[in-house]
């Protein structure tokens, strides 16, 4: 089947907070995280006929829903869930949330990976967490500091680690070796590692996604994963996602938060869109990748030939773009006010992600090849 991601749909005036949370005018915007893609046709006609019963009552997760999960990451990732190590949650931010409020006490201290997805420190301060840095190391492209990491996680007061990976903004997928160093720290110092899995099908086919619960029994039963369809097929606003750990204190303990903030109840089009994504949508999520990798590529070249010292992290995962622009030696915030009223361009500023940010911008390449051009167009005038 073609699938056309050409295809220019408006999505002014339909509450989109990426479009109509801009400034009025001429804005386009290459920020927040969601596609300007129409999701795979399986789950429009799986939404469609949920709509067509029309009764939307309080609604139970049915056995489809865990099996849609295990058998999408056995075939996707080559990697066996057990269906009771599942737990449905409204989406991976309110996961986390209860995860660190199921596993910690305020005051307690939470290793994380900067520049990293700016909700970890939103989370983070809400809980009452001591956020700890071990940031990532920047030569060109990003590794992790293991020195760092060790030192950092031998503090009795650093009770998680919180992983990004696929790595958001970076952009880097994790190898194995990798994650199998960060493994054998979090676990000789009894430091949960918290695996955020969300860009976990968006890794493009040179890389292969390794799930951290992988790496064998003791660190599947150190650790908690959360997941989601959302960010693969374009659905943020459905929200559904959910949590996976071999550790049943650890579920139980979740669960118990999820029960006191009321959150451990699914929409019924969650329901629908996560089984009808993850049992018919393969075929949909292929062509997008092949898409978004060729938009990377353009995007590369358009940069090279365009914004002279201008340097592009290389793209491993994710449809976010990391745009090293220290040579202009101005402040990341600077560059995306003046990107935005001078060029009419959002993009995120890198400090969003922390201070390790500083000199950064990222840029969401997820939408049609011609919306891409206009807005490197305006980068152009603007770098």
């Amino acid at each position: 089947m073609d699938f056309n991601f050409d295809e220019i749909v408006s999505r002014k005036n339909t509450n989109a907070f990426k479009w109509d949370a801009l400034p009025p005018g001429d804005v386009l915007p290459m920020w927040v995280a969601d596609m300007d893609f129409k999701t795979a046709p399986a789950i429009t006609n799986a939404l469609s006929n949920r709509v067509a019963h029309g009764i939307f009552g309080y609604t139970q997760t049915p056995p489809q829903f865990y099996s849609a999960i295990t058998n999408w990451w056995q075939k996707r990732h080559g990697f066996t869930i057990q269906q009771d190590w599942i737990v449905p949650v409204i989406g991976v931010i309110p996961g986390l949330s209860a995860i660190v409020r199921a596993l910690t006490q305020k005051g307690d201290k939470v290793l994380i990976q900067p520049p990293v997805y700016n909700h970890f420190y939103i989370t983070l301060a809400n809980c009452g967490c001591e956020i700890v840095e071990n940031n990532l190391i920047y030569n060109g492209a990003y590794s992790l500091d293991f020195t760092d990491l060790e030192a950092k996680a031998s503090s009795p007061d650093v009770k998680l680690l919180i992983l990004s990976n696929p790595h958001n903004p970076a952009g880097r997928v994790w190898t194995k070796d990798e994650l199998q160093q960060v493994a054998d720290i979090c676990l000789r110092h009894n430091v949960i590692v918290v695996s955020d899995e969300i860009h976990s099908d968006l890794v493009f086919d040179i890389n292969a996604h390794i799930p951290f619960a992988s790496l064998g029994e003791e660190h599947s039963q150190n650790s908690i994963t959360l997941a989601s369809p959302t960010k693969t097929f374009n659905l943020a606003g459905i929200q559904v996602g959910y949590l996976f750990t071999q550790n049943s204190i650890f579920k139980k303990a979740v669960n118990t938060i999820l029960v006191m903030q009321e959150m451990e109840m699914l929409s019924p089009f969650a329901i629908e869109a996560l089984i009808a994504a993850y049992t018919q949508g393969e075929e949909w999520l292929e062509a997008l990748k092949t898409y978004l990798h060729d938009n990377y590529l353009y995007l590369k070249e358009f940069v090279t030939q365009n914004i002279p010292g201008v340097t592009v992290v290389p793209l491993q995962g994710t449809y976010l773009v990391w745009l090293d622009c220290s040579v202009l030696q101005k402040t990341s915030v600077s560059l995306a006010e003046e990107l935005l009223q001078n060029n009419n361009v959002k993009v995120n500023a890198g400090t969003m992600y922390g201070a390790a940010g500083e000199g950064f911008v990222r840029i969401n390449i997820a939408c049609p090849r011609t919306q891409l051009k206009e807005g490197l167009n305006r980068l152009k005038a603007g770098l």
